[in-house]
Parts: C-alpha cells; structure tokens; sequence
C-alpha cells in the first residue's frame, strides 16, 4: 500500500517535471505514456488480487473471501465454498466485472495508441476505465454494508478488501487520465 502512494508521488514528480521541458516534447510523451501503462497495469493487478486473495476478511485462523471460507487447522487449510448469499454473489459479478473491463480498457489503449489519429482523445479506454472503477466501487460498498451481518466481534477486513477500496480512486484517476490525454505525434 505504502509503495502505491509512493508511486503516485512519483508520478505527479513526472508529470510537474516533464510539464517544464518543452523542447522535449517526444520525451515527456513517452514518460507520459510510459506513466499511464504503469498505473493501468498496476490497477490491474490490484483488481486482480483483490478478486482472487483469500482474505477479504480474517480473524487470525480462519480467512473469509469472495469465493471460499478457509480455516487453518495442523498447519494446513480446511477450505469450503461460501454461502449463496445474493450479495455476496453481487460482489462476485461485480469485482470479476471490474477486472475485465480495466483488461479490456487497457487492450483499447494499446489499440488506439497506434490507431487513433492525431489530437485524438481516449475516451473509449476512458469509459470503460471508469466504468471499472465504478464496479470496484459498488462491489466493495455492498461488501461492507452487508458483511457486518456475518462478521463476529474477531473479524477484521482484510488485505483483499483494503485493495478493492484502493483500486477504485487509482482506476478512477485513470480513466480521468485517458479522458485529458491526447495523442501526439
């Protein structure tokens, strides 16, 4: 969590920095771009942990995800599906959902990268950046209005969860990026 914000603060270094050289241009476009695939790659990989780690909450021997309900017993695991909740299926769809599209958005920009003409906007890539944004987003609000209904005084939310919040304002930020950012040549 800590290396994300550093990585931000190092983005906004660069992007404040390379603002500054004019004469430059083709090399403050490529650390640009350079920037953006690193934050979309890094949203992605977020997502894709947070979707898939077993540990959307714990409470020290037993780890409780979207998928299974694990508990540590001998040294090993004693692992069973989760319940059938309607909400919890909610989440599933909806954190699955928002993995693909952050995918598919980033298959998009390296399409219209080499693509779209000059001046152009990526509001293809941005719309479903955003869009996955607002998936993550609404996934992890029903996660936590409705665990506290099944969470015992020992549970606490884990790193899977803490991701899923944290993926939402950098894929939000970077479908905003897609949406200023233009194509130069």
């Amino acid at each position: 969590m800590l290396w994300n914000i550093a990585l931000e603060f190092f983005l906004l270094f660069l992007f404040i920095w390379f603002r500054n050289l004019p004469q430059y241009t083709n090399f403050k476009m490529l650390a640009i771009l350079l920037a953006t695939i690193v934050l979309h790659l890094t949203d992605l990989i977020i997502l894709f942990i947070s979707t898939c780690a077993n540990a959307w909450r714990t409470d020290g021997v037993a780890n409780y995800d979207l998928w299974y309900d694990c508990t540590q017993r001998n040294g090993g695991y004693n692992c069973r599906g989760t319940n059938d909740a309607d909400w919890l299926q909610a989440v599933q769809a909806l954190m699955v959902l928002a993995t693909i599209f952050c995918l598919i958005s980033f298959i998009f920009f390296l399409c219209q990268l080499f693509t779209l003409v000059k001046g152009g906007r990526f509001f293809f890539t941005a719309v479903f950046q955003v869009l996955a944004s607002l998936f993550v987003m609404s996934g992890a609000i029903i996660y936590t209005v409705m665990s506290p209904e099944w969470k015992n005084e020992n549970d606490t939310y884990g790193y899977a969860f803490v991701l899923a919040w944290l993926a939402f304002p950098l894929t939000l930020i970077s479908g905003f990026i897609y949406i200023v950012l233009r194509k130069k040549e």
